[in-house]
């Protein structure tokens, strides 16, 4: 449970609600600062506090959070609303972790670094014939195929790709955007305010040591990258869940034309109850997955869990809220109409949610996996 924290974890709590409360917030607030004064700023407060390194290896200068420490920070952040800042936490290894030269020095010690970005190539267009695919010559592969949805890939140095390399396997294959036949087909935006790419591969040329890992190891080295995000998606929810119900509960308990505040109302407080009640199960699942994972355990099948209850109560909540609300949280702006468009996306992120049930059941039907 959230409550049972060590000393150590209580005190990061802390710190970090008098990071959003006395920094963050304030930051926000500045209309002197342009955006990248802003992420500056929030890069340097992050760094002072020792969160910017938590999510990067010890060997580069990080500290390899454990994924309770991670929930706490992403839960505490969450519930000021601030989970979503850039710049709060350094960038990740993501499928590059453990890799050996020349991938570690050319491309995972500059983006620890902040000098080069990657992007993921996982999702494959619905209209393809064939996933994208690659052959194995004389020490280079030929790739051929396209992704259709690369976060942030229009602006990616290199894509960390899922190839099936005929004869061999799915791998993670490491392709530079520099590289001749790799073609940003399209860029586009989503509803959150994000912005992706549809990326085609005609015949590019890649060495053999760009293959991460092992060939036949993609899959997993994928998922495993998916699995992280998803816990992080359930404690990010799971911290805003508790600022719109901070947010609605003030409203309600406000003054009102009627004479009675709204939180008198019966229907309004069996509202008000559901949303506490998810709220409730969605962060007690998250703490309790996070300290399975650091004790050893397999939580993939409690990851996907997470993920979808979390995900879906937040999208609940935020809607709740607004009904509660009224008429003027749906005006552009209001921090709960911004908010409904942020979360609408977790649902579909790093996998729908139905297709997270199947996988569930997969895992327990099939592979006997998971636990209550």
């Amino acid at each position: 449970m959230p409550e049972l924290l060590t000393s150590e974890l209580a005190r990061l709590r802390d710190d970090v609600m008098h990071l959003g409360s006395d920094v963050l917030l304030p930051m926000l607030a500045d209309s002197s600062l342009d955006a990248s004064d802003r992420h500056r700023a929030i890069v340097a407060s992050s760094k002072n506090l020792g969160l910017f390194g938590m999510t990067q290896p010890k060997e580069f200068g990080g500290s390899s959070a454990s994924l309770l420490e991670l929930t706490v920070v992403r839960d505490t952040l969450g519930s000021m609303n601030l989970s979503h800042l850039p710049g709060i936490f350094g960038p990740g290894p993501g499928v590059l972790v453990g890799v050996e030269e020349p991938l570690k020095s050319n491309y995972l010690g500059p983006v620890l670094a902040g000098e080069k970005r990657g992007a993921f190539g996982f999702t494959e267009p619905d209209a393809a014939e064939r996933a994208t695919w690659a052959t194995l010559e004389n020490g280079e592969l030929r790739v051929n195929g396209q992704k259709s949805y690369v976060t942030g890939g229009a602006d990616a140095d290199f894509i960390n790709t899922l190839v099936e390399i005929e004869g061999h396997g799915p791998a993670m294959v490491l392709i530079d955007t520099s590289f001749d036949g790799v073609l940003i087909k399209n860029t586009f935006g989503s509803v959150d305010g994000t912005h992706h790419a549809y990326i085609e591969f005609h015949d590019v040329i890649v060495p053999e040591t760009h293959i991460i890992g092992k060939p036949g190891e993609g899959m997993p080295r994928a998922l495993g990258q998916i699995g992280n995000t998803r816990l992080a998606f359930a404690a990010d929810s799971v911290g805003l869940s508790r600022w719109v119900i901070d947010f609605v509960e003030k409203h309600l308990a406000a003054p009102h034309r009627s004479g009675q505040p709204l939180s008198s109302r019966e229907g309004v407080r069996m509202r008000y109850a559901d949303m506490r009640i998810k709220a409730f199960a969605a962060r007690s699942m998250v703490y309790r997955t996070a300290r399975l994972g650091d004790a050893g355990e397999n939580i993939v099948n409690e990851g996907i869990a997470c993920k979808v209850f979390a995900t879906e109560a937040i999208g609940d909540i935020v809607d709740w809220g607004i009904q509660l609300v009224g008429g003027i949280a749906l005006r552009s702006g209001h921090p709960l109409e911004a908010l409904y468009r942020r979360v609408r996306v977790l649902r579909l992120a790093e996998g729908a949610s139905d297709v997270l049930r199947l996988n569930l059941a997969r895992g327990r039907f099939e592979l006997d996996k998971g636990r209550l």
